[in-house]
């Protein structure tokens, strides 16, 4: 028992970044129709801004954190507007295809500013863990639920609480009449991928100070976040949440009870079981944005 619910312990601590990964993506899609193949290599930029906000420029753990999730935003926005804009009316397979190439330009220009030797990204917290009904968890892995799950209720409370978030609503619901009432369609492109960039930024940040950061770290983190995406409906960001913590869970326990070398693979013969029982994912509906 013990063991299991330390595996569950342990899911629910990854999940919350797979979340943030599929949240964004899918909030990308959803409102932008924007595959964004630019999702792994935010996702590892924004483990390097938090390596050199707390490292190499000395900030406090906490303050560098909210600064590597605003470089990511920073640089969504940045993308959007030299990339995207301009391709507003070009058909998808040119979009996939810049996207692509942005992706690659990113991960080869982290590869040449950083080298390709992992870094460790310190943290305040003390070494040894919180132990409670026989189940043990470090405190920056707490902590990295705790974070997931307050940036997690602040996307939601963005999109359906706020005049941005019910701007971005009525843009993926129908762009042209949105725009005759009133609203920047064009600003609001603009800050949906930025937000979503920020998002995958965030779960990076969260996650190199647990494991190392590498140029290549993006790469398996944008696999999943298209799987997590695919699981819980294209577009659904309560689908993307839940898929998250699926995936997720599928790993932790496939690992410690099946093989440790089965651990990526586990999550995606969940996903194709239910591909194969329900091919627009869990959480596909009419309304996906919500």
């Amino acid at each position: 028992m013990d063991q299991f619910l330390q595996h569950l312990v342990n899911a629910l601590v990854l999940g919350g970044a797979y979340a943030l990964l599929g949240i964004g993506l899918t909030l990308i899609f959803g409102i932008m129709n924007v595959v964004n193949f630019t999702h792994g290599a935010l996702y590892t930029v924004g483990a390097y801004a938090m390596y050199i906000a707390s490292v190499t420029l000395g900030l406090n753990f906490f303050v560098a954190l909210p600064v590597a999730i605003v470089a990511g935003l920073a640089l969504g926005a940045l993308i959007e507007w030299l990339l995207l804009r301009p391709l507003r009316d070009a058909d998808i397979d040119t979009t996939m295809l810049v996207m692509i190439g942005a992706g690659i330009m990113l991960q080869s220009g982290t590869l040449w500013i950083f080298g390709g030797v992992a870094k460790a990204i310190p943290n305040p917290f003390p070494e040894a863990p919180l132990a409670f009904a026989g189940v043990s968890i470090s405190w920056i892995r707490l902590f990295v639920f705790v974070a997931a799950a307050l940036l997690i209720v602040a996307a939601y409370a963005t999109i359906n609480g706020t005049r941005l978030g019910r701007a971005m609503r009525a843009t993926f619901q129908d762009a042209d009449t949105a725009a005759l009432m009133g609203v920047n369609v064009g600003l609001i492109y603009t800050a949906t991928f930025a937000l979503g960039c920020s998002l995958a930024a965030a779960a990076g940040a969260l996650l190199g100070p647990v494991y190392v950061v590498f140029p290549q770290m993006g790469d398996l983190a944008a696999v999943k976040a298209f799987a997590i995406v695919i699981l819980g409906g294209l577009g659904s960001i309560a689908g993307a949440t839940i898929g998250g913590f699926v995936l997720a869970i599928a790993e932790e326990f496939g690992a410690g009870y099946i093989s440790s070398g089965y651990r990526d693979a586990m999550g995606f013969v969940i996903i194709i079981a239910v591909l194969l029982a329900k091919p627009t994912g869990l959480f596909a509906r009419a309304e996906r944005v919500g």
